[in-house]
């Protein structure tokens, strides 16, 4: 199997076996690769700068230690559901990537097939080229993604919607590495629709010596020391082993330091820096520092070094040292604010890495001071052509950025020039144009011809397999500069130098606080966590959040950090119990947003009860006392909507009808308070719809109606969305309550509204307008009206737009509409179109259902039955029969876990039966055996009897007509007793 890849001005990637995700201007949103171990550079490479050795990526140091947690990775690999996810968090220099590198290593060679993920926008991104994903249908794949709390949540949804992930016979787990589990409630949340396993883990600090605690102990399993020896010793030992080989000396008698036991050293890298300091200071004849700030500024001072070296070596010699074929020019200092630069900003495209360096106005040219940043930092992988490669690991990058910055008592030289460096690039001043926040160009990927535009070759479009482009997702916009990384570099050095924040990352961000957002979710958490934070700093960063009414999917975790970490600032400055209440009230939306949905819970309901102990009798005016009645109706509608996210449906029915009997109360004395009552009818309305209860649920929204007609009226721009909401709402009630002229009423003039709205304002209201659109070709089509076909292939025009911008959010919308287009075509008598509608349905909601059969697999069995319906009317027995018995097929699974699916498997059973009658012949005998299956769930069930009475007498009388026509009175007869039977049963029950 093979593909080719091409790109002209641009940049291109392929894949075999999985989706592509790309913006509508060709940035991919992430891409995909095999996982391969990398191959440590030589030993000269690593001496010259010893902070190389401590990056996992090149693996000098052998895996130790760590058993209890691989073996719970294990667990979780090879038991439990066929789609996992787990959230894997700890500190930086906790060994997450160490960790889970080894675990890769494992499953590839037990077998599974690993791939990790890079994040596409605002990143470096791998050559272009293809990836070959495929593999068989039963294949076990293990999907790794580091740095996964600085993805925005909607592209690692895009990534856990992966064809790669959901192939019908396969196992996938997908292992999420981050500092914080911030953003896992969100994750976890949006996951509740994939039938997915979600599992977080914690990879707690190294026990000392002294530790002491149940459970295994890593490292220690048969190194016949029972269990004696300190895993961090373990580690310091094996640490030591490795580096001494690269240095090419003895390791005996190379000692750990005696402060390895203290909290600094829980760390991995703390252990790994201490064997290396040990290691490198035994080569050069020096005594190594005994604590981590030491060793901190041991390998700092190696990295000045170096950049000394050879800038004398060039000067004295003249040696070509730089790529590109000149002496190594750059001074020292200029060498060190290009690192500090680089750690901000991380790799950069050239162009935009000349843009950085000419705004630091170094006095050197921009070129030749890449170039020799590049001998010292060249480019993680080889065939990547960026500039501005940061110092390894990160962590020891956030460290490098907080010596740098003056106002530590460490013995590292502080630089004078740093602090005003940060602003620069941050906020722009000094750095020439295009640098500050949010007001550069996309780096990394040229100028977006589209992934994979290159011919391809693959499995075809069955089971997930072969090339799919996904095009148009959203915009691309990002923060597309480095604001999001250098924000959250500069929390992390936060949290551990109390210098930097007081000094420099609070005064920066009160002069400009939206850079806190434009740092992303994580930057917030991360700046959420600080302890020396002011409140009132937190507040200025809180004013630039979006409003309660426009939820961020991509920042609402950060967002519901940052409002719970003011919670107690903000009930202390609410000193009567309706202002806490309020405060509570609004940190329930931003928790529900965040999808941290117990939590909301927990803040709606006691705000309710804070709103419920106010006495409006006790209030000093009836303009207060009014207030008090509002606030707890709004309250308590507010409460009914976070119930219901969390399954607790009664309970929300009944606070909302509580909230809709005292607005109604308040809007009899007040007209002010109609809007409130409107939309609390609404929300009850759509709660009765979901309980079936039809007939409440119109009368429900026809007072909605009349009441958001009053007010559009008065003011049309503020109240005809809701006016629109409520007609389409009115409509679906009206046509299921038996009145379908009022319905197609009802609907119509709601999809004016919308039309009107939706050109003006198109990405807000056109997926208000498709939903109209399907509500009113469904509710035509019941009066007969030609006008159904129309409609329906302009609901199915605009679900085809928005699914080729989101498919995740519309795909399935856009099957759905498909399906009931086709049978308007079919009763048009344009059988062809019928048929080319009804398959492309079940084309996408087979696809779907294959990923996440509970979600999709009613919509599919519809899909099926209708199609079965238009097989059959245009003399294609033998498909209808298929089709048929693929829904039967479905309903039955989903019978056997929920019963109360029980009527649609009777449903779905007897099409079958009508379709086999339709067919005659030998179809005959296997129609009786179906019908018996029928009759006997409807006898066990009278409320399936009553669902289902008019469509068994129905198929029942064809079907004994059928036999009696063929011959065989003896079965005809038994099938119309059974008939018989039944109705008596169904008139006497409910």
């Amino acid at each position: 199997m093979t593909q080719h890849v091409r790109a002209e001005n641009g940049f291109a990637y392929g894949a075999i076996g999985a989706d592509i995700h790309v913006f509508g201007d060709g940035v991919p949103v992430y891409l995909l690769q095999r996982w391969r171990p990398t191959a440590p550079p030589d030993d000269g490479f690593l001496r010259e700068l010893p902070s190389r050795m401590l990056n996992a990526r090149f693996g000098v140091v052998e895996f130790t230690g760590r058993a209890a947690e691989l073996a719970a990775l294990r667990r979780w690999r090879d038991e439990g559901a066929r789609l996992a996810v787990r959230w894997l968090h700890a500190p930086g220099g906790q060994g997450k990537t160490r960790l889970a590198d080894h675990f890769a290593q494992q499953s590839a060679a037990d077998g599974w097939q690993v791939v990790t993920a890079t994040h596409g926008p605002g990143s470096v991104l791998p050559p272009p080229g293809s990836q070959d994903l495929g593999a068989a249908a039963d294949a076990r794949t293990l999907l790794i993604v580091d740095y996964a709390d600085r993805w925005p949540l909607s592209h690692l949804l895009w990534l856990l919607s992966n064809a790669l992930l959901h192939r019908p016979a396969g196992r996938a787990r997908v292992l999420l590495l981050a500092r914080s589990d911030d953003v896992w409630p969100a994750v976890r949340a949006a996951l509740a629709n994939q039938q997915a396993a979600t599992s977080a883990q914690f990879l707690p600090p190294l026990p000392g010596v002294s530790d002491e605690g149940g459970g295994d102990r890593e490292g220690n399993e048969g190194d016949g020391e029972g269990g004696s020896r300190s895993p961090r010793a373990e580690m310091f030992t094996v640490a030591r082993d490795s580096f001494a080989v690269r240095y090419g000396i003895p390791s005996a008698g190379i000692t750990a330091p005696e402060a390895l036991v203290s909290a600094d050293f829980g760390l991995t890298l703390a252990v790994h820096m201490a064997a290396l300091v040990a290691v490198d200071a035994r080569a050069a004849g020096r005594r190594p520092p005994a604590d981590l700030a030491g060793l901190t500024s041991y390998l700092l001072d190696r990295e000045h070094l170096h950049w000394a070296r050879l800038h004398k070596d060039a000067g004295d010699a003249g040696h070509e040292i730089a790529p590109s074929g000149t002496a190594f020019t750059t001074p020292p200092d200029v060498m060190n604010r290009t690192v500090f630069a680089a750690a901000l900003t991380g790799p950069l495209a050239p162009a935009k890495g000349r843009d950085v360096v000419d705004g630091m106005d170094l006095r050197l040219p921009a070129r030749r001071v890449l170039a020799d940043h590049a001998v010292c930092y060249p480019p993680a992988d080889p065939d990547q052509d960026t500039v501005l490669e940061p110092l390894y690991p990160d962590r020891l990058s956030e460290d490098f950025l907080a010596l740098t910055l003056p106002g530590h008592r460490a013995e590292y030289p502080a630089q004078p020039w740093a602090g005003p460096t940060i602003s620069a690039l941050l906020t722009g001043a000094g750095m020439g144009t295009g640098t500050g926040a949010g007001n550069g160009t996309r780096t990394g990927a040229g100028t977006g011809t589209g992934a994979g535009t290159g011919s391809g070759t693959g499995p075809g479009s069955g089971g997930g397999g072969g090339v799919r482009i996904r095009t148009g997702i959203g915009t691309g916009s990002v923060a597309d500069t480095w604001t999001p990384r250098a924000v959250t570099f500069l929390v992390a050095a936060a949290q551990r130098w109390p210098h930097v924040g007081p000094r420099y990352l609070f005064p920066l961000l009160a002069s400009a606080p939206q850079l806190a957002v434009a740092g992303g979710s994580g930057a917030l958490s991360a700046l959420a966590a600080l302890d020396d934070i002011a409140p009132e700093l937190l507040e200025a960063v809180a004013a630039h959040f979006p409003s309660f009414r426009r939820p961020d999917v991509d920042l609402d975790p950060g967002i519901a950090a940052v409002s719970v970490r003011l919670l107690p600032h903000r009930l202390a400055g609410a000193g009567h119990p309706g202002d806490q209440a309020a405060v509570r009230h609004q940190l329930s939306i931003r928790l529900h947003h965040a999808g941290r949905l117990e939590e909301a819970v927990a803040q709606s309901a006691t705000a309710v009860e804070q709103y419920r102990a106010i006495d409006p009798a006790d209030m000093p005016t009836p303009a207060l006392a009014v207030t008090v009645e509002r606030n707890l109706a709004v309250a308590l509608k507010a409460h009914g909507v976070r119930l219901a996210a969390v399954g607790r449906r009664a309970e929300a029915q009944a606070v909302t009808e509580e909230s809709v009997g005292i607005l109604r109360g308040l809007a009899e004395r007040d007209e002010r308070f109609l809007p409130d009552l409107a939309n609390a009818l609404l929300n009850v309305g759509r709660g009765l719809s979901l309980a079936d209860r039809w007939d409440e649920a119109a009368a429900a929204q026809e007072e909605c109606v009349a009441l958001h007609r009053r007010l559009a009226a008065a003011d049309p721009a503020a109240h005809e969305p809701d006016l629109s909401a409520s007609l389409v709402a009115l409509g679906l009630c009206l046509g299921r309550t038996g009145r379908p002229e009022e319905a197609v009423t009802a609907t119509r003039e709601g999809v004016t509204i919308l039309r009107r709205l939706a050109r003006a304002e198109p990405a807000a209201y056109t997926p208000a307008l498709a939903t109209a659109l399907t509500n009113l070709a469904a509710a035509l089509a019941r009066t007969g009206s030609r006008d159904a076909v129309p409609t329906g292939q302009e609901a199915a025009t605009l679900y085809r737009q928005l699914a080729a911008t989101n498919p995740a959010s519309y795909e399935s919308e856009l099957a759905n509409v498909l399906s009931g287009l086709g049978l308007r075509f079919l009763m048009a008598g344009r059988p062809a179109e019928a048929l080319s509608a009804a398959h492309e349905s079940v084309a996408i909601l087979r696809r779907l259902a294959e990923r996440q059969p509970e979600a999709h697999g009613h919509f599919l069995a519809e899909a099926l039955g209708a199609l079965s319906t238009v097989l059959l009317v245009t003399r294609r027995h033998d498909d209808a029969l298929a089709a048929a018995d693929e829904c039967v097929a479905v309903r039955r699974r989903m019978a056997e876990a929920d019963p109360g699916v029980t009527p649609k498997l009777t449903h779905a059973l007897l099409n079958a039966v009508g379709v086999r009658a339709e067919a005659g012949g030998s179809r005959l005998q296997e129609a009786v055996h179906l019908f018996s299956e029928a009759t006997g769930i409807c006898e066990r069930s009278r409320a399936t009897a009553a669902v289902v009475a008019g469509l068994h007498q129905a198929v029942g009388s064809r079907l004994a007509d059928q036999l009696a026509a063929e011959r065989r009175p003896d079965a005809a007869d038994r099938i119309r007793r059974a008939v018989a039977g039944l109705g008596a049963a169904s008139d006497a029950g409910p």
